[in-house]
């Protein structure tokens, strides 16, 4: 009897440790049925499943088993060898009849279980028909609610995924060997590279500003120079609201809070302009911190710190620069309560613009940074990977957006707001005063606002020049959104489509009842009901786990490493009446020298670039198989190239180039 052979190419991914010596079994599946589980032995011997290697076998079958639908893959261990951890990247099946299947795999098989494995053509649930098919996809979805499980970390902040430590993560969603020993070292190795270990526990205030200096010195970016160089400016201040870590405080004021009692004397001394005229050609803006507002602030070195909720008044001049015309340091007018303005001695302004620097760092890190980025990201992925199976095509399209967010975010709340956490112990807003912030940030997150079009509308900033955060931020939109369009567009043709897909709908419910706690006033959506609704949501997951994450990541120790210009806790109040501080009341305003240590150490490490960084768009993993969406990846990413060359050629004629949103900076997923 003439037997049907099958051409059978196992593909073993090129990352550490991805080597197996175990053998290795695969059993074929098709819709007219299945091969004998065949045990895979080449003349390459153990070689076969080794780092990067591609070896290929034959399955005889006595008749055809029709079109292939799935692989079933074990590995055993050999007698006396122990069980060892494979990394295979897809595996490549030839038909008798000419047909050609692929199967993604890309995860570890550690143990010697059976694994399924679809073939990768992307279907949704309602075209799934094949019995095995529909009975691998709930077996898989099955066993990864028991893997993913939600986790309250504390009431009122979006639910995280239930997990001991980084070793009892899925192993497919860990960091790599090679990620998670540079992070490690970088970790543990950051008060060295600064030079700053003998300075970690000093508990003295500083004396000089030259003596800062000398600790910064030993780690420096052409960007922290430029800010020590530049920091006391009225010009550099008012840039950092359009161009720095935080550019989503800033806002057009078409009428001042009635907490913020400016008058056109105060500003306008010489009668020239009024805030109303002013306010009518659309040249005031406001910074309001009231997110900190009654926030009990932190004892730190046994000493109580101080937090502000600031009101920044800005003006945009003739000549293009955004300037701070008034700054009220609390939230309530008091005659103990000034408002602090341009024209007051060098240091009573000075410090006010300190205050609000500092006040910015924990409206920063809180909630722009680890609320809006780490914490959203986090529950996307969750509810990806509780809902949708590998042969989902939105799982396939969203997957490397995902890539370490789980576990830099565990690290994240282990290192840095745990009760032993690096901002717990010594920010200002650490301990309960963190979890008020947060709680309050998430009650301020709308859809609208996570939708860098409408936000930048809503905020009224569509005209403002030199805004380069929304310049490249829009244009990244557009990109993201032209491709995510392309890609649903072609599984989704119509709204019905959308709204049968049974595992998108359940995505998308699980992210609005433990990403924003079922509070219908934010705009999330609970179900979607066309295709464009699906089609913005995902361009706004994406957009956030990489372009919005690295506005506000990348540039942390540019802007943060010189600690004047944002320190990460202030230990005197400030003043309550005018002219009396000095320069040495501003270097006992500043925090103590350990403090400004932590702080530094700390955001030299999440400014740290690992050597495996995923830019995005760069996809090297081949989770789509048909020839369609692969040709729609290589046009997203000739799009960021575009943009790219764009961005680089704007910057050269700039004195502070914007390079946070240059694609070829910006990593696919939140992974650090």
């Amino acid at each position: 009897m003439k037997m049907m052979k099958y051409e059978v190419t196992v593909f073993t991914s090129d990352r550490v440790s991805a080597t197996t010596l175990n053998n290795v079994f695969i059993k074929l599946v098709g819709t007219d049925g299945e091969s004998e589980r065949k045990l895979l032995i080449s003349l390459r011997g153990a070689s076969a499943f080794v780092r990067g290697a591609e070896a290929s076998f034959t399955v005889s079958c006595p008749s055809s088993i029709g079109k292939l639908v799935m692989i079933e893959v074990d590995k055993q261990p050999l007698p006396l060898f122990p069980a060892d951890s494979w990394f295979p990247a897809k595996v490549e099946v030839r038909s008798p009849e000419g047909d050609s299947f692929t199967f993604p795999i890309y995860r570890w098989i550690t143990d010697s279980k059976t694994y399924l494995f679809r073939e990768g053509t992307a279907l949704r649930v309602f075209e799934d028909l094949h019995r095995l098919g529909q009975y691998s996809r709930e077996q898989e979805l099955l066993q990864r609610h028991k893997d993913y499980c939600w986790n309250v970390y504390v009431e009122g902040i979006p639910h995280c995924m239930k997990s001991d430590s980084p070793q009892s993560l899925p192993c497919e969603v860990r960091f790599s060997f090679t990620k998670e020993k540079e992070f490690l070292f970088t970790a543990s190795a950051g008060l060295t590279e600064l030079k700053l270990k003998g300075l970690a526990d000093s508990k003295k205030s500083w004396t000089h500003l030259d003596d800062i200096n000398r600790v910064f010195c030993c780690k420096k970016t052409s960007m922290s120079e430029y800010v020590q160089e530049h920091w006391k400016e009225d010009a550099f201040f008012g840039f950092q609201f359009l161009n720095g870590v935080n550019p989503i405080m800033i806002r057009r004021c078409t009428a001042l809070p009635s907490n913020f009692p400016v008058t056109d004397s105060m500003v306008f001394p010489d009668g020239q302009a009024s805030l109303a005229e002013e306010m009518q050609k659309g040249h005031i803006f406001l910074c309001d911190y009231k997110n900190m507002d009654g926030v009990q602030a932190n004892i730190v070195n046994g000493k109580q710190q101080y937090l502000m909720a600031p009101l920044v008044l800005l003006q945009k001049t003739p000549d293009d620069k955004m300037m701070p015309i008034a700054i009220q340091l609390k939230q309530q007018p008091a005659a103990d309560n000034p408002i602090f303005l341009p024209t007051d001695s060098e240091y009573d302004w000075l410090l006010a613009k300190i205050f609000v620097r500092s006040a910015d760092f924990s409206e920063h890190q809180l909630n722009v940074h680890l609320m809006r980025t780490h914490l959203l990201a986090e529950v996307f992925a969750v509810s990806l990977l509780r809902n949708l199976p590998m042969v989902h095509p939105l799982y396939k399209l969203l997957l490397p957006h995902t890539r370490y967010t789980l576990q830099i975010n565990f690290l994240a709340r282990l290192r840095l707001i745990s009760k032993e956490g690096v901002f717990t112990l010594f920010s200002s807003s650490g301990g309960e005063g963190m979890m008020t912030i947060l709680r309050r940030s998430l009650s301020s997150v709308t859809y609208r606002s996570l939708c860098i079009p409408e936000d930048i509308k809503d905020r009224g900033l569509e005209a403002i020049p030199n805004f380069y955060y929304r310049d490249d931020g829009l244009r990244l939109w557009d990109v993201i959104h032209r491709f995510v369009q392309r890609v649903l567009g072609y599984y989704y043709k119509n709204d019905l489509e959308v709204q049968k897909d049974s595992e998108l709908q359940t995505w998308i419910l699980e992210i609005f009842e433990h990403g924003f706690l079922s509070k219908r006033n934010t705009g999330i959506p609970e179900r979607f009901t066309t295709v464009a609704e699906l089609i913005k949501f995902v361009t706004m997951v994406i957009f956030t786990g990489s372009a919005q994450h690295a506005a506000v990541n990348s540039g942390q120790y540019d802007f943060g490493g010189w600690m004047p210009n944002t320190p990460i806790s202030l230990q005197l109040p400030p003043p309550t009446t005018k002219g009396q501080t000095t320069e040495a009341t501003m270097l006992n305003t500043l925090p103590d020298v350990n403090v400004t240590v932590q702080g530094m150490a700390t955001l030299w490490l999440l400014s740290q670039q690992s050597t495996d960084f995923v830019p995005l768009g760069q996809y090297p993993e081949d989770h789509f198989t048909e020839e369609s969406p692969q040709r729609m990846v290589k046009g997203f990413q000739k799009e960021l190239e575009v943009l790219s060359a764009a961005i680089k050629d704007r910057n050269e004629h700039l004195e502070v180039p914007y390079v946070y949103l240059d694609p070829v900076e910006v990593e696919n997923s939140v992974a650090i």
